[in-house]
């Protein structure tokens, strides 16, 4: 199992830190298909979109794609929502639809969405009152399934057109860093916080990736087939899951 892991975990880290992600919810299917428990799958997935996603950030941040102006409506709301969703403990069916739910939009999500053109639309302003509902909901459920969350909010920033296909990885990238941290606190507060020797022993694996993915996504990488490559991985896991469940 472990071998296996460590080869997944880099690769997961290299293609969602392209495009702005942490990677946790291709961790979370990675690890679902071996014995773990799943608040130890939650915590190392956090842990691991810290990581991760704080290197995106670094990379599309020094590559200048950072707009504040759209970032800080949504984490108001997503920060302290995903503090109170990370201490609530779930049990392990109810996590296991969640996850899987959330997958499966992740799947159809990158599959589908997206067009070269997306960047030539003229962009609109944010209303501060629809980020702050989108970031609420989204943190609580970045800290119940141990995801950062930005997976949703970047397809979100794309087709308002509040911001072009970088600016939405450069936000994406540290709003799912703030939130894997405050659910992370908030699964530490509420007792679900279980990092163990075999979570810190894939944190090596993710930076490798991290590094690479994020420098060709900041600099010299289209986003926009990668996320369909990743919608195809995803499909995958989903499936089978949901074919476990429906026979």
């Amino acid at each position: 199992m472990n071998s296996l892991l460590y080869l997944l975990v880099p690769m997961i880290a290299f293609l969602y830190a392209s495009v702005g992600f942490g990677g946790a919810t291709g961790y979370l299917a990675v690890m679902s298909f071996f014995e773990i428990p799943s608040q130890e799958m939650a915590t190392a997935a956090l842990v691991l979109n810290i990581l991760v996603a704080g290197i995106s950030f670094s990379s599309f941040y020094r590559a200048g794609h950072l707009r504040r102006d759209l970032l800080l409506p949504f984490v108001a709301a997503s920060v302290p929502a995903a503090f109170i969703g990370g201490y609530f403990k779930i049990t392990d069916e109810i996590y296991s639809i969640l996850l899987y739910a959330v997958l499966t939009f992740v799947a159809i999500r990158l599959m589908f969405f997206g067009s070269p053109q997306d960047d030539s639309q003229p962009l609109r302003r944010v209303p501060f009152a629809w980020a702050f509902l989108i970031g609420l909901g989204i943190g609580a459920l970045s800290g119940m399934i141990g995801i950062g969350g930005g997976i949703f909010l970047s397809p979100v920033i794309l087709f308002a057109h509040w911001g072009n296909a970088k600016q939405a990885s450069a936000v994406a990238a540290a709003f799912i860093a703030l939130n894997s941290i405050s659910g992370l606190v908030g699964r530490v507060a509420g007792g679900t916080f279980e990092l163990t020797s075999f979570g810190l022993s894939l944190l090596p694996f993710g930076l490798v990736g991290a590094l690479m993915g994020s420098y060709w996504g900041a600099v010299r990488l289209n986003s926009l087939n990668l996320r369909r490559a990743l919608g195809v991985v995803m499909t995958f896991a989903v499936s089978n899951f949901w074919w476990m469940l429906w026979r």
